[in-house]
């Protein structure tokens, strides 16, 4: 069994520039889920997929130098996951490369444990690989709690 995780980094954030690389805690934000995914010793490979070369030169400074740029016509405001996810694959797949499970791993997932991502292949396997598997977490208030009134839109 061939594992790949697949970090979506794009550099074009809107609401907080560059967020993948903003620093939590003194490093990168996508540092924690990137070392997660090593120390977890799951993956066949963790692919960084960028368009962005400030964003890929971080990744490479913490061992995860991506093997590709994404193209730019799937890095804006509007591509849903799915296609990036896909075309990844793909990419790799013209290479020669192929992967059975694959992982989505969100940089700015900063709480991920490399136990939490064992874990989730285990019940994967467990599931007979059969149907693709969420993590989530409980948010112990309401989520509501986590929006504040902003004078001017209502909502921040």
């Amino acid at each position: 069994m061939a594992v790949l995780g697949i970090v979506p980094a794009r550099g074009g954030s809107k609401r907080i520039p560059m967020k993948n690389i903003a620093l939590v805690n003194g490093r990168p934000m996508m540092a924690n889920i990137l070392l997660a995914a090593r120390e977890s010793g799951i993956f066949d490979k963790v692919h960084v997929s960028t368009d962005n070369e400030e964003i890929a030169l971080v990744a490479k400074e913490l061992g995860f130098k991506p093997e590709f740029m994404r193209d730019c016509s799937i890095a804006d405001d509007y591509t849903p996951l799915q296609p990036v996810l896909k075309w990844v694959l793909a990419e790799f797949e013209s290479k020669g490369e192929f992967y059975d499970t694959i992982f989505l791993l969100m940089p700015s997932a900063i709480l991920v444990d490399p136990s939490d991502l064992k874990k989730g292949l285990q019940r994967f396997n467990e599931n007979n690989r059969k149907n693709p598997l969420m993590a989530m977490a409980p948010y112990s208030v309401p989520v509501e709690w986590a929006y504040q009134v902003d004078e001017v839109s209502g909502l921040a």
